[in-house]
């Protein structure tokens, strides 16, 4: 089924400048790149990380290590029995900083159950969040270092982020919200 499209929040070009500025803003925080890493949670986190991590090198002339967390096995949501864990994170955690990735943040019990898994891999010295669009209704107390957009929005809508790595166009849009499509494919947390 498809959702007509309420309105569109961001295109190509806009995405772009959102991650180049968000670059930008990690280069400065963390003066360069030294010792940090980009996780992606999974969904559209791991591409999103990867734009970054590009970016940075553009900026620094170093890559930072990007790696991607599953967060299916942390959720307090969950129901059923153990859960596959797609993380692949090919490198310490112990005293990096951390950029956990993700598209969108509203609840915040997404971002938890990622942090979780990081800490059940290692130590990092610091973990920072970005987020492409927080939409606020937070249910815990998360706050994202960086953000491409604050997005206030109703529950009965749903913002969808498409990307080209995906086999999308790089989109945000917010749809009317329906049941069918309450809870993200990769966790629970209503987007």
């Amino acid at each position: 089924m498809t959702q007509p499209v309420k309105a569109v929040i961001m295109e190509g070009d806009t995405l772009s400048r959102t991650i180049s500025r968000i670059g930008y803003e990690i280069a400065e925080r963390n003066r360069g790149v030294d010792n940090l890493c980009l996780i992606g949670i999974l969904g559209k986190g791991p591409p999103l990380a990867g734009r970054i991590a590009e970016r940075l090198e553009h900026m620094e002339g170093i890559r930072p290590p990007v790696g991607q967390v599953d967060t299916t096995p942390y959720r307090d949501d969950r129901a059923g029995g153990p859960a596959e864990d797609r993380s692949d994170i090919p490198f310490s955690l112990d005293g990096r900083r951390v950029v956990l990735v993700d598209d969108v943040m509203q609840t915040g019990r997404t971002v938890r159950a990622a942090i979780e898994a990081l800490m059940a891999r290692g130590r990092p010295a610091q973990v920072q969040l970005f987020v492409l669009v927080d939409r606020g209704h937070r249910e815990l107390p998360i706050k994202a270092d960086y953000v491409g957009k604050n997005l206030p929005t109703s529950r009965g809508e749903r913002v969808l982020v498409r990307l080209r790595e995906q086999g999308g166009d790089d989109t945000v849009v917010i749809v009317e919200n329906t049941m069918e499509h309450t809870m993200e494919h990769t966790g629970g947390e209503p987007r």
